[in-house]
């Protein structure tokens, strides 16, 4: 039986780049929508959802960062941000607003369709990780890691990105154990990951405040020098 080919839209006012990415993805076997602006973007998304948003930074009127941050207000839909500009500010920005990851022009055609591809597993099924009881409760928090579901004890959901979910879970099933930055890529990003990605940091950061957003004081999250992270809470499986 078929299975139906994965959605990609590209956001992207160069037309070469945007028909180069679109031919790319094609070939690779993926459906492939395009938009030149923001306002096609959000008419190709009310006409089908994607599974991934390609989406550049700098657009002609509304540019991708403010886009990338209505979106992701309203949906947790994948989105993989390009930009021609190599400053780290900007990719901390892409990643702040909510993209699940970025990509630095010029890029390679295997290396862009190598990150779509972890993306797109990630969002499907955590497979690298272990496998879990369904449920985890911790700090007030429960996880259900099968439904992607955070929430409160009391039951109020808590938003998160698709890298912020995956990052949360690596913790959760991994509690008061030292993880370092390669091992947290690799279990959430899978073989694809750069060694020097710097993403760990910022999906830390992003998630700790959502944490601590929903429960003050929280601190589950300890950095340990020259070591990595350290989840700190004590976790247990809930029915």
């Amino acid at each position: 039986m078929s299975t139906r080919a994965a959605l990609i839209l590209i956001v992207e006012d160069d037309p070469d780049i945007r028909h180069l990415v679109t031919d790319l993805m094609a070939r690779e076997g993926f459906a492939v929508e395009q938009a030149k602006d923001v306002a096609a973007a959000e008419a190709s998304i009310a006409r089908k959802r994607p599974d991934v948003v390609i989406l550049d930074l700098m657009l002609p009127g509304e540019d991708g960062l403010s886009f990338c941050r209505r979106l992701r207000a309203r949906d947790a839909l994948p989105i993989l941000m390009l930009t021609a500009k190599s400053d780290e500010i900007d990719r901390v920005l892409g990643l702040e607003m909510g993209a699940d990851d970025y990509l630095v022009k010029p890029f390679g055609p295997r290396e862009l369709v190598a990150r779509v591809r972890v993306i797109l597993r990630r969002r499907q099924s955590p497979a690298s990780l272990p496998p879990p009881s369904r449920r985890f409760g911790f700090a007030g928090f429960v996880i259900d890691i099968d439904a992607r579901e955070l929430t409160t004890e009391d039951g109020r959901a808590i938003s998160l990105t698709t890298g912020e979910f995956d990052l949360l879970s690596c913790f959760v099933q991994r509690p008061r154990r030292v993880l370092t930055r390669d091992q947290i890529l690799d279990w959430t990003r899978g073989r694809e990951a750069d060694p020097f990605d710097r993403t760990v940091d910022m999906l830390v950061s992003r998630l700790r405040r959502k944490l601590d957003a929903a429960q003050p004081g929280s601190n589950l999250i300890t950095t340990i020098r020259n070591g990595g992270y350290l989840f700190v809470a004590p976790v247990r499986p809930v029915s």
